[in-house]
């Protein structure tokens, strides 16, 4: 198969699947999900990422017809489905099917979503463009919600200007990006916004901060300005997809570069791991 698309045990392509209209999905977002990628049919991190999905399932009262455990096995399975062992792993799970209602009432079963396609990770070495923008989301940045209106807008923003991707900010402070945490360097400390309301706790940036541990670079995790990113020695960004990203632009002006031994150290680390399979279980 070249892509796969799954919903409550339904399997077709992605694009034969059909989902009901009355997924609360249609009308108001009602759901969360998480996403990975796949090398050699081996999903990077799944149990790391099926845990965070559980999580904003419990913040918003969202409940998922599987154990974790249950989950892994079934997305391990779909994964291997597909003809390309490198792929974007994507799932959800919305609240449920029902008649369009603000209230949702009792609603214990969520229908569960998975969506594999073909997709290989980015380039951990490519100098990226990034631009600003106020944050306007909600303040419930940490809960992986299906809301993304405001990141998706962003986006575009950012695509429309040459650029890779937003980095959000509320009154001069440094919260995430669009879809990925942002990091700096500066004076070798490798410098990261604590894990509150306003941002979602990425994997990716806890494996960085792992990378550190076993670097010896030291670590903070405080919040961050505008201005102290501008004069940063290297401004990093961080997913799934992207692992350790540096940018060479913000806003048209330059930054980074100013730590190359350093990011490299950090890129050689997160890249490594990621592509030597047989470390993941």
């Amino acid at each position: 198969m070249k892509d796969l698309a799954y919903y409550n045990g339904k399997i077709s392509p992605i694009d034969d699947m059909r989902i009901p209209m009355n997924d609360r999905v249609c009308y108001f977002g009602d759901g969360v999900y998480d996403a990975t990628y796949s090398r050699n049919h081996i999903v990077w991190q799944l149990e790391e990422h099926v845990a965070r999905l559980y999580r904003s399932a419990d913040r918003l009262g969202i409940g998922i017809p599987h154990t974790p455990e249950e989950l892994c096995a079934l997305i391990s399975r779909l994964v291997t489905q597909v003809d390309d062992g490198e792929q974007f792993v994507y799932f959800q799970v919305t609240r449920g099917t029902a008649p369009r209602n603000h209230v949702y009432g009792e609603m214990s079963r969520g229908n569960v979503w998975v969506i594999l396609r073909p997709t290989k990770v980015k380039d951990v070495y490519s100098r990226i463009k990034l631009i600003t923008e106020p944050d306007t989301r909600f303040l419930h940045c940490d809960i992986k919600t299906l809301n993304l209106l405001p990141s998706v807008m962003a986006s575009q923003k950012a695509s429309l200007a040459g650029c890779d991707e937003t980095v959000f900010h509320r009154d001069g402070r440094v919260t995430e990006c669009a879809h990925s945490n942002v990091h700096i360097i500066k004076d070798g400390i490798f410098r990261t916004a604590p894990t509150d309301n306003l941002i979602l706790p990425g994997i990716a940036r806890e494996n960085l901060i792992r990378y550190c541990g076993i670097l010896g670079i030291p670590v903070s995790e405080e919040a961050f300005t505008l201005d102290e990113m501008m004069d940063a020695d290297e401004v990093i960004i961080s997913s799934v997809g992207s692992f350790c990203l540096a940018a060479d632009e913000i806003d048209g002006k330059p930054v980074g570069g100013k730590a190359p031994a350093l990011l490299r150290s950090l890129q050689d680390m997160a890249l490594g791991e990621f592509t030597d399979m047989t470390n993941v279980n």
